[in-house]
């Protein structure tokens, strides 16, 4: 049986750059370009550890952190369906992650989220609640459980 969550929450932040395009968008998106994104981590367990704490902070850039690092930061963000573009990459050897869906900052939060905090958290005991992902100072997309 899962615990419940204990009510207190923390947020990490997690800055890291990287390049996209959307496929299909109407404006300036549709073009290769990039951010400085700054995402910001909420996780919850079922109670306090016996420090006093949901989870220590650096668990959550040990562990999410490095996953941002090895596969998004200053790498391009590519849905697979575009292969021209996936293509271009792989023959001149730049670093990308492939996606299923378009990597919007809302796909991009919704992913950290449901498959890689699942992931890199096992074991640990702590559930990211919800990501905000700020792709510019006045954009941001949440995900939230």
């Amino acid at each position: 049986m899962e615990k419940r969550f204990s009510g207190l929450t923390v947020t990490r932040r997690i800055p890291f750059c990287a390049g996209h395009r959307l496929i299909g968008h109407e404006g300036k998106c549709r073009h290769l370009h990039g951010h400085n994104y700054v995402e910001f981590l909420t996780a919850a367990t079922g109670g306090l550890d016996h420090v006093g704490r949901v989870v220590d902070f650096s668990v959550l850039k040990e562990r999410i952190g490095e996953w941002i690092d090895q596969h998004w930061d200053h790498s391009f963000i590519v849905n697979e369906a575009d292969s021209a573009l996936r293509d271009f990459l792989r023959t001149t050897s730049q670093p990308h992650h492939c996606m299923g869906v378009n990597p919007t900052a809302e796909n991009m939060a919704d992913h950290i989220l449901r498959v890689v905090g699942p992931s890199v958290l096992e074991g640990t005991g702590v559930h990211l609640v919800k990501v905000e992902l700020w792709e510019t100072e006045n954009c941001c997309a949440v995900a939230v459980l």
